[in-house]
Formats: structure tokens, sequence, C-alpha cells
């Protein structure tokens, strides 16, 4: 069994896997580059930072049951801290590319290529009703070589069940919906499509992220000089969420903006009626109005 230290993961060892490298840090887990030393093969090892955290085993279950979909990173192995029992989970390993490089450096053939891909992974996995809860680049990884996306980072992944209620503390600062910044919990997979929409925004709009606040308040009303305050009005009234004078009453009035404003020297590579279209219809304040995965792949932007 993998032994696992409490540093970083400098020098960890066993018999089985060999870790290389730290390459990412969560919540919950840091992410560290391996080996498996049977064949040598590169791996992702991902160790739970607490033992007994709740939702361990809700995670494992999720990732099996999405064994073999499109675009999914797939879970190979489960290990064991010897001490602690911790569970440690290793993946196929990705040779990724840092978002904040990557992305600035996209063509209009690259953003539609990923994008699409992307949308294979949440097609599939909503229709087995997963919600990921926390689309964000840090999740999508991307190696650009051999032009392969996988999806990953399925700690607040959960099962949708029609008319359930569930948390709001989930997803990430600027990746937040506005059912997520609202405390709307009665939300849908269209969660994921939002975060979707944000991310190809953020790619061909070059504005990395997109929607930025530093607050709840803050972000809905960096949404609304986009999307119009009108819009918010008419979201929170629908569905009868319930405000306070501090946040949706203090937002001043925003008319939409028009998508093509975005658009300069630098990023009319990307303007296209198409790709404006797509962008709307995910980026829409009310949930039940934006696309399914399966209606954006169908989107005349990828034909």
């Amino acid at each position: 069994m993998l032994a696992l230290s409490r540093g970083e993961g400098e020098g960890l060892k066993s018999d089985q896997y060999e870790i290389v490298c730290k390459i990412g840090s969560g919540k919950y887990a840091d992410i560290f580059e391996a080996v498996r030393m049977s064949n040598l093969k590169k791996c992702i090892i991902r160790p739970a930072k607490e033992a007994g955290r709740p939702g361990i085993e809700q995670d494992i279950k999720i990732l099996r049951s999405l064994s073999g979909g499109p675009n999914i990173l797939e879970l190979e192995d489960i290990v064991r801290d010897n001490e602690m029992g911790t569970p440690s989970l290793v993946f196929e390993y990705v040779e990724n590319t840092d978002f904040r490089c990557l992305y600035p450096t996209f063509r209009e053939e690259d953003a539609r290529y990923y994008i699409k891909e992307l949308l294979k992974a949440l097609e599939f996995c909503h229709g087995r009703s997963i919600m990921h809860r926390n689309i964000r680049p840090h999740n999508v990884m991307i190696d650009l070589n051999r032009r392969k996306l996988r999806l990953f980072g399925w700690e607040h992944a959960e099962v949708y069940v029609p008319k359930s209620r569930y948390s709001v503390r989930v997803g990430q600062g600027w990746a937040k919906a506005p059912e997520l910044l609202l405390d709307y919990e009665e939300y849908d997979c269209s969660l994921d499509m939002w975060n979707v929409g944000v991310i190809l925004a953020s790619i061909i709009f070059r504005k990395e992220p997109f929607f930025h606040g530093v607050s709840s308040f803050h972000l809905l009303q960096t949404i609304a000089r986009v999307l119009g305050t009108k819009g918010l009005l008419n979201y929170v009234e629908k569905y009868d969420i319930e405000t306070t004078p501090e946040d949706v009453d203090a937002i001043p009035y925003f008319e939409k903006r028009n998508w093509q404003s975005f658009f300069n020297e630098e990023n009319e590579q990307f303007s296209c009626n198409e790709v404006v279209d797509l962008v709307d219809r995910l980026l829409q304040w009310d949930h039940k109005a934006r696309l399914t995965a399966a209606e954006a792949l169908n989107h005349p932007y990828f034909s």
C-alpha cells in the first residue's frame, strides 16, 4: 500500500507508486504526479487530506459510475495510507498545461474543439443525473500536444434528484452561478452549463476571469453589468427567491450589454454570430433557460 506522509509529498515512496512532484492544491486534497512502479507508467494521485472526510466514499462511487465516459479523467486505483487509512485516488495521467498560459494562445478552432470536448463529458455525466458543481479551468485538464481534454475535480459532485434542495456552498469565487449567489437551493445540472459559458466567454473575449467579484453581492453586480439588472429582478421574482435590501435591491440598474462590444483587435478572430449566440444561451440568469449539454452540442457553432 501507498504510505503517505504528512508533508508536501517530497520523497513519498512505496513498492506501488513513487511521488514525483506536487502539481496542485485543493480544499480537500493536494494533487501529485506519480509513477506506478510495476510498469513505470505516469499517473496522478489525489490523497484526501483528512481520514474519514465526509463524502469521500460518495466521490469514489460517482467516479466509478462515470468510468469510461468521454473525457472523464479515469480512476485507475484506490490505495490507503498504512497509518491513517486515508484513501488516495489514482487517476490516469494528463500532461496538463496551466490554463493561464494556455487560453491566451488559443485560436478560434482550439476554442471550438475544447469546449465541444468539455460538453461531451457533461452530456455523459448529466445523462446519469450527476452534477459536477465545480466546473472551472482548474478542473479542465488539457494536454495540448495530444489534443486531449479531461474533466477532473469531482469532490463537489452530487446526484441530481428532481425537486431536491442542495447546498449552495459549492464552486469557488467567480465561477459561482447566480443561483448559488442568491442561495437558491433547488438548482439542477444547468449549474454546470453556466460555468461552461463563463469559460467560453473567458477564452473568446480574452478576459480571465470573465466575471470577477470579491463577494456574492459584488459578483452579482458584475454579472448584472453584462446581463442586465432586469433579468436578475425577473429571475428573483419568478422563483420567489428571498433577498435582503443589501443584495439585489442595492444593485444599480444596468442595461444588458451587447456581446459584440467585447470584441476588439486582440480577440476579433473569435467573433462570429454562432459563438455569440452560444454564449448568450449559456449565460442566462434563469437556470431553466440555459441550454443543456446535449442542446449545446447541437448548436450551429459546432456544425
